[in-house]
């Protein structure tokens, strides 16, 4: 009877000291990934801005030159890195569109590569670029031209420049073939606006004249200062006779202080007039249907692209901050990619489940063999 007790005492004292156990949770153990789900985010540490295109099968995820850390193997600065994924959530490194030697230096003195946006037009891939230091009071927006996604990339020099188009932080730029032309629309915080490229999409279709013929899409005029209730990062979507022009608004680059957050207009025509549901103009501050905004697990999420699965799914591609990890990098902090499922209301309005980033277990994107 006392070997009994003696057992049980043993027993209760081992779970007692198990249970006392101070290690907290880990979060990323609440929940598992199967073969047929994933979490986010989908890479880590960081590739802001991601731009997204699908060729022969593969994705391909071009971001903004970083500084940042991306792991024991790989430390240094990446100018315009590319990944490549089949599923749209399993991401690798591939290489990077330029090098330090290849890199366009056209702009400002010690310009960065941001914001790249991936388009095709005809057999030709288009890397558009923003060069571009914090505070530039001439940035621009440029373009190189492959073969394939991976490269090599030809640098073709400037479509355009902020004094020269008249519009204040040109940078942001996103291209795209609507009715057998070739439009670009930019800006950030300053004014949205838009314009017609020639064919090959390598320069403005008016020329210098463009400075007159430039189109306000979304925002304020130029002529107002910056304004965080504004927007910058436009990306535009085709889809069931509209064009949606989703961009971002707050803070993109503060941490986990950011405000970021995503919002959408539509318009039957390219160049406007772009309405938020509720019927308003984007010609103002804080338009727009909301279609993503921060949670206490991601900070700051925007700068978007969209990719579509092969069910027909539309994807959003974006960054967040992960409060889960460590803080910030010196002052471009860790945005890390995040890929959402967009659900269309009745009306033809999307949004990510809940307006917030997912921070459980997904299905993944539907891929034909």
């Amino acid at each position: 009877m006392k070997k009994i007790l003696l057992t049980l005492m043993l027993v209760l004292s081992i779970a007692v000291l198990v249970g006392c156990d101070d290690t907290p949770d880990d979060p990323d153990d609440e929940e598992t990934p199967t073969e047929s789900t994933y979490l986010n985010p989908v890479w880590a540490p960081v590739l802001a801005d991601p731009s997204v295109i699908r060729h022969e099968g593969t994705y391909y995820a071009f971001g903004t030159q970083d500084y940042g850390q991306w792991g024991e193997d790989d430390f240094g600065v990446k100018y315009t890195p590319i990944l490549s994924s089949v599923d749209l959530v399993t991401w690798t490194y591939a290489t990077s569109a330029f090098t330090m030697q290849t890199r366009p230096i056209w702009g400002t003195p010690n310009a960065g590569l941001w914001a790249p946006d991936i388009v095709k037009i005809g057999d030709t891939f288009n890397l558009y670029y923003s060069l571009s230091t914090w505070g530039d009071p001439n940035p621009g927006i440029g373009v190189a031209t492959a073969s394939h996604p991976l490269g090599p990339w030809t640098d073709q020099g400037p479509v355009l420049r902020s004094l020269d188009i008249g519009v204040n932080n040109s940078i942001d730029p996103t291209v795209f073939e609507a009715n057998g032309s070739i439009y670009m629309i930019w800006g950030s915080f300053r004014g949205i606006y838009g314009i017609e490229l020639t064919a090959d999409g390598l320069s403005a279709k008016d020329g210098d004249n463009a400075r007159n013929t430039k189109v306000l899409l979304a925002g304020l005029d130029t002529s107002f200062g910056w304004n965080a209730a504004t927007y910058e990062a436009p990306y535009i979507l085709y889809k069931d006779g509209y064009y949606y022009m989703f961009v971002s608004s707050g803070t993109c680059c503060d941490g986990h202080n950011s405000t970021y957050n995503v919002r959408v207009g539509r318009s039957e025509s390219p160049m406007g007039p772009y309405v938020g549901s509720d019927g308003r103009s984007m010609l103002g501050t804080y338009r727009g249907h909301q279609v993503l905004m921060g949670s206490s697990r991601f900070k700051g999420p925007g700068h978007n692209s969209i990719a579509i699965d092969d069910a027909g799914h539309y994807y959003i591609v974006y960054h967040a901050f992960d409060t889960n990890e460590d803080p910030a990098f010196g002052n471009s902090p860790r945005r890390s990619m995040m890929v959402d499922l967009l659900h269309w209301d009745a009306l033809g309005w999307p949004t990510t489940n809940a307006t917030m980033p997912s921070n459980l277990a997904q299905d993944k994107p539907v891929i034909n063999d």
